[in-house]
């Protein structure tokens, strides 16, 4: 099946990472203790001591700034980032920490934004389908065990052995719904 580049509307410029559980003393956008920047780089820390990895100042930093921004960043805003704490001012900087913080599940990839945001539960082994929102750029990671047990009995089923499954999910968050329906458009 092929599919035009105009099928899908341009995703927005900014995402942000939402959390999916609630906090009852606050708004949903606050931070809690347990995603904020400081514990965020701690766990990272600690992941890495523990599997005898370096988190250099250049992986740290990127790290900080993706937690910091609670939104999805791509390549080049964080190599702004790192060029403004003197940690590299060439693309190679930013790509090779982004790859090591992807490889350790530390951050993710979302490929449709071609951008990446901080995991908020990098000490669980997990691969999260992303929730994009088409209208505001929200980006919510979500549970995918049952989609991905279905593709791989699919698969299974057809002799196809599969390499790669990356889920984005592209709609509408609960805050944009209401927006989407009073001015008419699919809710």
């Amino acid at each position: 099946m092929s599919r035009s580049r105009n099928a899908e509307p341009a995703p927005p410029p900014q995402s942000t990472l939402r959390h999916t559980h609630s906090h009852p003393e606050a708004d949903a956008d606050s931070v809690c203790a347990n995603h904020s920047p400081a514990v965020g780089l701690a766990a990272a820390e600690d992941y890495c001591r523990a599997r005898d990895l370096r988190l250099t100042p250049a992986r740290r930093r990127a790290l900080d700034l993706l937690l910091s921004s609670h939104r999805a960043m791509g390549a080049y805003e964080v190599l702004e980032g790192l060029a403004a704490d003197g940690l590299g001012s060439q693309p190679p900087a930013a790509y090779r920490a982004l790859d090591f913080l992807t490889q350790n599940g530390l951050v993710h990839r979302i490929e449709r934004l071609n951008a990446y945001v901080a995991c908020p539960h990098p000490h669980h082994a997990h691969s999260p389908a992303f929730l994009i929102c088409r209208s505001c750029g929200v980006v919510e990671e979500a549970a995918s065990s049952a989609a991905r047990a279905a593709l791989a009995n699919a698969a299974s089923s057809g002799g196809f052995q599969i390499e790669s499954v990356v889920i984005e999910v592209v709609g509408l968050c609960p805050t944009c719904i209401p927006t989407a329906a009073s001015e008419g458009g699919p809710a």
